[in-house]
């Protein structure tokens, strides 16, 4: 087996690894999203903030039969490395995933990261490739996913109105993109209430939330052809942020919307203000973006609270992740 990095650039490998990974999703996922070369080509150019993932395809006399990726990240967390591996349904109980993960932890070894973290949809081959492979499992997070069809958009402002009748010192702003440069200290500090969400057993440290890092985050965002909305909440009498959610719709795929942060600072929380800003920014959606059928979320198994926001708000899940953990050395 052979195993060669690329990047954005690489238009054969792009579509080679486009085709794979939807030949996963099809037998482990097959609600996912279908990729194209050109959203994979932003993935590894962009990545979420800024710090791309590093892609690998493996091959056999020439044919795709994995990917895998390496992560990490100079804001935080300088002990870790997001590692993920996908073995082509045609192909696996080879070897093959076991060599390309032995490889990826090498460039993670490379990187001076010893602390590792995979993770792929609850199947038994996930369990049983974690486990022989030493890893612990860690945390499920649920894939839940909006149609917009099936929402009851009465009782929606309904659900609104009473949540706003709860936030009487608090008011909704729609921001544009990009945040004007003087915003971006008090959105990093807002932002850096997500670090209470639960992550349950993982060896996780806090993630750091700068202004540059907002600004990275936005513009890989719009880099990747995301159009980007985002409510905010402040509080009248102090004038801070209060809390937000962010909203981002798929440009090469428009029907596609990914809901990335909802989260409430702590000492702002019991007003209702996530269901008001999340029910805000569907009716947002739903003006400035009709053409928007579904919403993806994510949240922790064990976030309560969140989920309950998103179940009143016609989220029905989809499917279930684990995040796997363990360590090496570096001599491993």
């Amino acid at each position: 087996m052979e195993i060669s990095p690329f990047g954005p650039d690489d238009a054969a490998e792009l579509t080679a690894c486009a085709g794979l990974l939807n030949d996963v999703h099809a037998v482990d996922a097959p609600w996912e999203r279908h990729f194209t070369p050109a959203r994979l080509a932003g993935r590894f150019r962009f990545g979420w903030d800024g710090e791309p993932e590093d892609p690998y395809l493996a091959t056999v006399d020439g044919v795709p039969v994995a990917y895998g990726t390496v992560s990490t990240s100079e804001y935080d967390n300088l002990d870790l490395a997001f590692v993920a591996v996908a073995v082509h349904p045609s192909y696996r109980r080879r070897g093959h995933g076991s060599a390309l993960l032995a490889h990826l932890l090498g460039e993670a070894r490379r990187r001076g990261r010893t602390n590792i973290i995979v993770d792929g949809w609850d199947t038994a081959a996930l369990h049983a490739f974690a486990a022989h492979q030493g890893f612990e499992r860690k945390l499920a997070s649920i894939n839940r996913r909006q149609a917009l069809a099936d929402v009851d958009w009465p009782a929606l402002v309904r659900r609104y109105d009473e949540a706003r009748a709860a936030a009487g010192d608090y008011v909704l702003e729609r921001w544009a993109v990009p945040t004007p440069e003087e915003r971006l200290d008090d959105l990093a500090t807002m932002a850096a209430a997500i670090n209470d969400a639960p992550l349950d057993d993982l060896d996780y440290e806090d993630e750091v939330f700068t202004a540059d890092r907002m600004r990275a985050y936005e513009e890989a965002s719009l880099g990747k052809g995301e159009r980007m909305y985002r409510v905010v909440a402040r509080h009248v009498p102090t004038g801070g942020l209060a809390g937000q959610t962010v909203v981002v719709v798929d440009g090469e795929q428009p029907t596609w919307a990914d809901q990335h942060d909802t989260s409430v600072t702590r000492a702002h929380r019991g007003h209702r203000l996530g269901l008001l800003l999340k029910a805000d920014l569907l009716l947002w959606l739903r003006e400035a973006e009709p053409q928007v059928l579904t919403v993806n979320t994510w949240n922790a198994e064990s976030n309560d609270h969140m989920i309950g926001v998103n179940e009143l708000l016609a989220y029905r899940v989809q499917g279930r992740e684990w995040a796997y953990q363990r360590k090496i050395s570096a001599q491993e």
